[in-house]
Formats: structure tokens, sequence, C-alpha cells
């Protein structure tokens, strides 16, 4: 009997929250329909990199490894 008590109160703030409610104004997000004619694409700036491989560099006070990178042009 204790544990159907007790089950009982257990399940019930689950199904009094389950329960559909109204949502409120603040939580709906409508976002207008973007079609896909009416997008403006600019065209992106073309840029041109050059692989530079690692390599040693001679420094003042000895030998320096300088990983691999991107150099734009």
């Amino acid at each position: 009997m204790k544990r159907l008590l007790a089950g009982t109160i257990l399940a019930l703030p689950l199904s009094i929250a389950s329960l559909p409610s109204q949502a409120s104004a603040a939580q709906i997000i409508v976002r207008p329909l973007v079609h896909s004619n009416n997008v403006v694409v600019r065209p992106r700036p073309v840029i041109h990199e050059k692989l530079i491989p690692g390599h040693w560099e001679q420094t003042k006070h000895g030998r320096r490894w300088v990983p691999a990178h991107y150099v734009r042009v």
C-alpha cells in the first residue's frame, strides 16, 4: 500500500508537467520566408595563397624550425 501511495505521489507532478499548455508569445520566433531570388550574392574577393613548406631558418642564436604556412600573394 505504501509503494502504491509513493508511486502516485511521485507520478502526479510529472503527469501535470506533461500536460500541454498555451505557449507564450515571447517563446515563438517567427522568421520571414527568404526566397532564393531575393538574396543578393556578392562575389567574394579572390585571395591567392601560396604554401610555404616547413624549413629551417638561421637566426643569430642558431637554427629554428618554421612550420609550413600559407602566405597571401
